[in-house]
């Protein structure tokens, strides 16, 4: 198992691509066996029908929002304890600290995202969604809100256990998750095992009995390990540190505002699918799920490149911070690459994973949905390229440019386009997805150009350190 600070400038590229892939490999299988749990649960409401797929569709972009966003904030708790640990290993007090309080962070943000979600009625309204579509899919949120807090928590709790060398554990707990999680949708959806048979309901219920379950083998996990119990990161837990909140609510927020403005890109364009057509909907969610499953693996490499950039910045190594960052870059793009030729190459087969591609009545959505799988390969490498770009800045403690890099490259090039060409022209779906290529294109062009300018713009200078606390 890696231990994370004990040599924090590895040599050469070598070594850099070992470490980097001891870390990034687990967290990206991580990565796509959650996924797999979101593709289980879109495969056993696919069988309750077109409707019920479409309003979990919308429900799930929202909910998704919602909660990527408040992990994205909790989770500026890794480059602060990853800095500490290059400066200092093994820090147990100022590792303590940070995850004491995004511990708080979590709870308390994860009461305002119930409240959000519980609002997805009106935004549904807004939105101009068919009544009975929108109807099914606020049965579904009921449910579904109650998980927002567990979900954020394990987050949290994933980041202690990738940062100090157990990324295995993420992927082994995600990975008893998934059968969970299949098991619950098998239950309560279709009132099998002696359970009721709650319909779309029952798949809320099944991802909320897997969240709690994630929350207590990690806290399993972190009670059964040596290394990582004797951080006791329960220890005084009612004992504020107001210094390292405010730096985790700092660093975290654009990060926040980041995936809201990406995550939300790809909300605001099925809601534009639902405006067009139910088929047109159902289409975008099949190859959007498979784009996300891809895009899982730089996610991953960009998750470790925030760890290895944040061992180095607090070492105050700037050749091994470019060393790490361009090592997670090719890495996260070159496997972007292979994505996109599957998707060109065999959508059909793809796309069977979730739908009959035999039958005839599925003949019109399949081809819809490998239309937009096109599209899809056009932008993988952009994907890939931002996702990494911007985990590495992220190491830096650099989040409020990129965030702006973000808002602007989604919403101004990428939604205004894939609202104008979906809803103004005849290229409906596909102009939207036309629009999201466009939009990612211009995020990753942006912060592959301020990664490659951090030392003329300081990047990569670190102040003073803050004292050690209990």
């Amino acid at each position: 198992m890696m231990q994370p600070a004990a040599n924090p400038s590895p040599p050469d590229w070598t070594v850099e691509t070992r470490a980097t892939l001891t870390l990034a490999g687990p967290l990206a299988l991580a990565n796509l066996l959650q996924m797999l749990t979101y593709a289980v649960d879109v495969m056993f409401i696919a069988r309750l029908g077109a409707d019920e797929l479409a309003a979990s569709a919308l429900a799930i972009a929202f909910f998704g929002l919602v909660v990527w966003a408040l992990q994205a904030l909790t989770g500026a708790v890794a480059p602060i304890m990853s800095a500490e640990l290059g400066a200092r290993a093994p820090a147990l007090r100022p590792v303590r600290r940070a995850m004491r309080m995004a511990l708080w962070l979590s709870l308390m943000v994860s009461a305002a995202g119930m409240v959000l979600c519980a609002l997805i009625g009106p935004l549904m309204r807004v939105t101009g969604q068919e009544p009975h579509i929108a109807a099914l899919a606020v049965g579904y949120m009921q449910v579904l809100l109650w998980s927002v807090a567990p979900m954020v928590v394990a987050g949290v709790l994933r980041n202690f256990v990738s940062t100090l060398g157990r990324p295995l554990f993420a992927t082994a707990i995600t990975g008893v998750g998934i059968g969970i999680n299949a098991l619950g949708n098998y239950a309560f959806i279709f009132g099998n095992l002696g359970a009721p048979a709650l319909g779309l309901p029952g798949a809320a219920m099944a991802t909320l009995i897997t969240s709690l379950a994630i929350v207590g083998m990690y806290a399993l996990a972190i009670r059964l390990d040596p290394r990582l119990h004797r951080y006791r990161i329960m220890g005084y837990f009612w004992r504020p540190d107001w210094a390292r909140f405010k730096e985790i609510v700092k660093i975290g927020t654009p990060i926040a505002i980041t995936i809201i403005a990406e995550a939300g890109v790809f909300g605001a364009a099925a809601f534009l699918m639902g405006r067009i057509g139910a088929l047109d909907l159902a289409a975008h969610t099949l190859a959007l799920n498979l784009a996300a499953f891809a895009f899982q693996v730089p996610f991953g490499v960009g998750q470790a490149a925030t760890i290895r950039v944040g061992y180095f910045y607090g070492a105050r190594d700037p050749d091994g911070m470019g060393r790490a960052g361009w090592t997670g870059i090719i890495m996260g793009t070159s496997f972007m690459a292979l994505t996109a030729l599957a998707m060109v190459s065999f959508p059909q087969l793809l796309l069977s994973a979730y739908i009959d591609v035999a039958d005839p009545a599925n003949a019109q959505l399949l081809a819809t949905a490998a239309g937009f799988l096109v599209i899809a390969a056009a932008f993988q490498l952009s994907d890939g390229l931002q996702a990494v770009a911007a985990g590495a800045l992220r190491g830096l403690k650099d989040t409020r440019m990129p965030m702006w890099i973000a808002v602007f490259s989604y919403w101004v090039p990428g939604f205004g386009l894939a609202a104008g060409l979906g809803l103004g022209t005849q290229l409906g779906g596909t102009g939207v997805w036309i629009g999201l290529a466009t939009g990612l294109t211009f995020a990753a062009v942006l912060l592959i150009w301020r990664w490659n300018r951090r030392e003329a713009l300081g990047l990569t200078l670190r102040g003073k350190f803050s004292a050690p606390a209990a």
